[in-house]
């Protein structure tokens, strides 16, 4: 029987390689070395290959971000406090020399046009994620489709803002991005008040 931690190990290395280097650039061999384990217990744990990794990956990945900003929205005011979020996540990206960021998000990019069964995990991710903030938005009293607005706005904003900075190597349009957030749900909560 294998280690249990085998199949654990493989996923932590896997997730860790796609947010470092994306997974097209992410071989079965590179991760079995991550791992610390034998190339063959890859298709022991996973026998449906790197698709059938890169799956548990999203949906780990996944459940681990959202606990991960969970635990943050749930200290923070979405009236004041979204542009410290944005610099934290910016400041954590910054400490990585901008080589991780959301896995989901790399993932996303690279197969959302040729892996159907990727793109679909992806997109549950992703839609739970929408939940979760459109329920910390209703902390502002808004109607559930303003809440759901702000949610698109906010994940859309962060999503994007990894991008440009991984690229231009600056926290500078995650902070922008923050700051335009905190906008928009000062003029949605303004609204709803009039």
């Amino acid at each position: 029987m294998a280690d249990p931690s085998t199949r654990s190990r493989i996923l932590d290395a896997t997730a860790e390689l796609y947010r470092r280097q994306g997974m097209p650039a992410t071989g079965l061999k590179q991760i079995s070395a991550a791992a610390q384990a034998p190339f063959g217990s890859i298709y022991h744990h996973f026998p449906g290959g790197k698709e059938a990794i890169s799956v548990e990956v999203i949906r780990r990945e996944g459940i681990r971000y959202a606990e991960l900003v969970g635990a943050q929205l749930a200290d923070t005011d979405p009236l004041t406090g979204i542009p410290q979020l944005f610099e934290k996540a910016g400041r954590d990206l910054e400490a990585q020399d901008y080589s991780e960021a959301c896995s989901i998000e790399t993932i996303a990019l690279e197969v959302a046009s040729t892996n159907e069964r990727l793109r679909v995990e992806a997109a549950e991710v992703f839609q739970s994620w929408l939940t979760g903030l459109a329920a910390w938005f209703g902390r502002l009293a808004l109607t559930e489709p303003e809440c759901r607005r702000l949610a698109m706005i906010t994940l859309t904003a962060l999503e994007g803002a990894f991008v440009l900075c991984r690229t231009l190597r600056s926290i500078d349009p995650i902070i922008a991005a923050g700051h335009g957030v905190q906008a928009a749900v000062r003029a949605a909560a303004t609204t709803r008040r009039s």
